[in-house]
C-alpha cells in the first residue's frame, strides 16, 4: 500500500484525487497520509506523515509546487513527487525535459494509477532538475533541522558564507548550515547577492558601507559593514574592485 500525501490549494481538487485513489484502489492500494493547502503547510505537515508520494500541484500561492519540491531533498525519507497541473506548455516543456512525472488536470484514473506505480519506485526527484525546470530563484533556503524542514526567506539573509562541507546561513536572528554549493548560490542569486570572498556572498540590500585596515606599511584591506550585525567581512582584493563598482552604481 502506497502512503500519499495531496498538496493543493482548492479543495475540490483533492477530493477528486482522493475519489480517484478509491477508484483505482484494486490496482493500486493507497492511504492518504495527509493533506496540504500550500507549500508551507505540506512543509509543516509532510516530514510525520510517513508518504512515499506527494501529489503536488504546481500553482499554490506563497510557494509554488516547485520551490516546495526542492525544500523536499532535506529530509531523510523525502517522497517521490508526482506534479498536478492546469494546461501549462511552458511548464510542461519544462519537466518533460528534466524527466520530472506530471499530471494534467482533469487528471484521469488510468494516467494517476500508472504515475503512482512508477513513483513508488522511482524516489525523490533530483534537485539539479528542479532547479532548472523552474527557472527562477527560490524565496527561501531549507535547513534539515530534526526531522522537519526551516524555510529562511532569501529576503532576511545577510551573508552566505562556505565553511568546509557546509555553507553557514546568517540573518540578524541567528545562523543556519546547509549542505549547497556557495557558485550554485552564487548562480541562482547573482542578483540579491554579491561575492566579496572566494568564500562569501553578501546581500547587496545589506551592505551599509566599507572601512579600511592597515596603516603605514600594512597593505590596506576593506571590510564590509553591514546593516544590523557587528561582524566586519573582508573583501578580497580580487572582488574589491567589482564590490567597489557596485557602489558606485547605487543612486
Amino acid at each position: 500500500m502506497i502512503r500519499v500525501f495531496l498538496a493543493d490549494d482548492e479543495s475540490p481538487a483533492r477530493e477528486r484525487l482522493k475519489e480517484l485513489l478509491q477508484d483505482i484502489a484494486a490496482e493500486v492500494p493507497t492511504a492518504v497520509a495527509g493533506e496540504a493547502r500550500n507549500g508551507v503547510e505540506a512543509l509543516e505537515r509532510l516530514p510525520a506523515s510517513g508518504a512515499q508520494v506527494l501529489l503536488l500541484d504546481i500553482r499554490m500561492p506563497g510557494m509554488d509546487g516547485l520551490e516546495l519540491a526542492r525544500h523536499l531533498g532535506g529530509l531523510e525519507n523525502a517522497p517521490a513527487v508526482i506534479f498536478v497541473t492546469a494546461h501549462d506548455k511552458h511548464a510542461l516543456e519544462a519537466f518533460e525535459l528534466n524527466a520530472l512525472d506530471y499530471l494534467l488536470k482533469p487528471v484521469r484514473a488510468s494516467r494517476l494509477a500508472a504515475a503512482l506505480k512508477k513513483a513508488a519506485t522511482a524516489g525523490p526527484p533530483r534537485r539539479e532538475s528542479l532547479a532548472r525546470a523552474a527557472g527562477a530563484p527560490r524565496e527561501y533556503l531549507s535547513v534539515a533541522e530534526r526531522h522537519r524542514i526551516v524555510l529562511v526567506p532569501v529576503r532576511d539573509i545577510l551573508f552566505l558564507r562556505a565553511e568546509q562541507k557546509y555553507v553557514t546561513v546568517r540573518t540578524r536572528e541567528r545562523e543556519h548550515l546547509i549542505e549547497e554549493s556557495l557558485i550554485a548560490l552564487e548562480r541562482e542569486f547573482s542578483e540579491p547577492f554579491v561575492r566579496i570572498h572566494r568564500n562569501c556572498l553578501v546581500a547587496r540590500s545589506a551592505i551599509r558601507g566599507f572601512e579600511r585596515t592597515g596603516a603605514g606599511e600594512e597593505e590596506a584591506h576593506w571590510q564590509v559593514v553591514l546593516d544590523g550585525y557587528a561582524e566586519r567581512l573582508p573583501v578580497s582584493r580580487r572582488q574589491w574592485p567589482a564590490v567597489r563598482e557596485l557602489i558606485a552604481d547605487r543612486p
